[in-house]
């Protein structure tokens, strides 16, 4: 039993050693959030892409306060018939789909051939399940990307953001010209500022991030009650 044990002790401690190489981020922030919005037609108009381009978070309604971060449909102030059916203002339809990107993107090379790993603690989904004027509804995941060098594909590991917490890995391609980011994607339709409430929010706040001591514990503990519970 000694033996065994001693054995145990070891894989733990191993199993801990490669967990460590396995680098894990959680909700920062004062971390350099970036955020991207590609925009489309409406399902019912041929779900066309229309454009992308770099946005301001706040401009994603993405924004923290506190340690905490809520994400909610996106608005467009302008009426134009384009944005909005038949215009703009208080019980307008949204005319396109906005699909919001909020992400940290890791310096190209620095985690290539690792394994990452993205989690966070989902407070409150109360987005989930709405639908706009349209019958259309929001979708709203976790993810992590590893893009090909000029961006024309992606390997990725998504969770959508249910209540509760969440925790997704990656094993990134060992290529150093590859981009790789994490964060949270958005996408539905565009709503009036004023009817947004009406649709709820998604508030997420920073999960604990065990150390790799406390886990090479956990497993070394799990591994004699599953030896002692065989030897019962």
């Amino acid at each position: 039993m000694k033996s065994l044990v001693k054995k145990l002790a070891l894989c733990a401690v191993l199993g801990a050693t490669m967990g460590a190489n396995a680098v894990t981020f959680t909700l920062d922030p004062a971390a350099s959030w970036l955020g991207y919005m590609n925009v489309f037609n409406l399902p019912a108009a041929g779900g066309g892409f229309q454009f992308g381009s770099g946005w301001g978070t706040a401009d994603l309604c993405a924004k923290f306060t506190g340690t905490t971060l809520t994400l909610s449909p996106n608005t467009i102030g302008d009426p134009n018939s384009y944005w909005y059916t038949p215009g703009g203002g208080p019980g307008s339809k949204g005319a396109k789909i906005m699909d919001a990107s909020m992400y940290i993107q890791l310096a190209d090379g620095s985690y290539t051939g690792q394994t990452l790993s993205f989690t966070g603690n989902v407070l409150a989904n109360t987005l989930f399940g709405k639908v706009d004027g349209n019958g259309l509804s929001w979708t709203a995941t976790a993810f992590i990307k590893d893009f090909a060098p000029d961006y024309s594909s992606f390997n990725q590991s998504t969770a959508s953001l249910v209540n509760g917490v969440f925790s997704i890995d990656l094993a990134t391609i060992n290529d150093p010209a590859r981009h790789v980011q994490y964060g949270f994607e958005v996408v539905g339709p565009d709503v009036w500022v004023t009817d947004v409430a009406q649709y709820g929010q998604i508030d997420i706040a920073p999960a604990l991030i065990p150390e790799p001591g406390i886990l090479a514990l956990a497993g070394l503990g799990a591994a004699i009650w599953a030896v002692r519970r065989r030897q019962s």
